[in-house]
């Protein structure tokens, strides 16, 4: 879980807005561009969570993903962001050799990277509004950052310890880095939702938390969970493999592992 620090209360007004959709809240922070510019994209952005919603998720039996499951529809009958989805499920799981799976349970669910995709896709509509200079969505507790707070002012998240709560792990700087985005995964707030692919059971390891840090949330997202169902070992491991990704681990016992370069990213 993560949020983004509070900054000073001098800092110019901003386009904020929260939606509740996809049974969690989106929070967006946009700064800079013409307001009515920004408030459109805005809704734009908002109208393609929802329809992403509709389209992918597992509790409505008439989304697509369920009638995909169900064999009523094929891929290329449904909307375009199906097949997308679909590519880039399949290739996080090559990556993480299927500790990643959209088929963690036997039928076809691709929840665990729509989140995340649809945060980083609703992001960037909104950086392409003129005159954004940054953003910042956070899609429960899952952000992705673009450009600057403000001129020289890095954007910082906090990660929520989750071995105490109301206190922060660490704090995430996006200095010098134009687009940054933090994801966590974890037993604190849900309990053991994460599930081991191999067995279609809760994943069971030394860790209560992963916190993965990495230019798109796409696929952060999908590390954070894949390095939890390994455990803390093999987890921090493939982190370091990963290029561009940094990995805080804390396991139930206290235990706080790091892979080299996230000392960097700390601020």
């Amino acid at each position: 879980m993560a949020d983004t620090v509070a900054e000073p209360a001098k800092a110019p007004a901003a386009v904020r807005h929260a939606e509740e959709v996809m049974g969690t809240v989106f929070s967006f922070n946009v700064r800079g561009g013409e307001p009515r510019a920004v408030r459109a994209a805005l809704a734009e952005a908002v109208a393609a969570l929802h329809e992403a919603d509709a389209v992918f998720s597992t509790y409505r039996e008439d989304s697509e993903i369920a009638r995909l499951a169900r064999g009523e529809l094929t891929v290329d009958r449904c909307a375009p962001e199906m097949a997308e989805v679909l590519d880039l499920a399949a290739e996080a799981e090559r990556v993480s050799e299927g500790w990643f799976s959209s088929r963690y349970r036997g039928p076809l669910d691709p929840t665990g990277i729509v989140k995340g995709w649809a945060a980083e896709r609703a992001a960037r509509l909104l950086a392409g509004v003129a005159g954004v200079r940054g953003v910042s969505v956070n899609g429960g507790g899952d952000v992705q950052l673009l450009g600057t707070a403000e001129p020289q002012r890095p954007w910082r998240v906090g990660v929520s310890d989750p071995l105490r709560p109301g206190g922060l792990a660490a704090v995430i700087s996006t200095a010098g880095a134009a687009e940054l985005s933090v994801a966590t995964s974890g037993t604190a707030e849900r309990g053991a939702h994460i599930v081991d692919p191999r067995t279609g059971k809760p994943a069971v390891t030394d860790l209560v938390a992963v916190t993965v840090v990495g230019p798109r949330l796409t696929w952060v997202d999908c590390w954070a969970t894949a390095a939890f169902a390994m455990g803390s070992r093999a987890g921090l491991a493939w982190l370091e493999s990963l290029p561009d990704v940094e990995g805080l681990l804390i396991t139930a016992g206290d235990e706080v592992r790091c892979t080299g370069g996230l000392a960097a990213r700390l601020g």
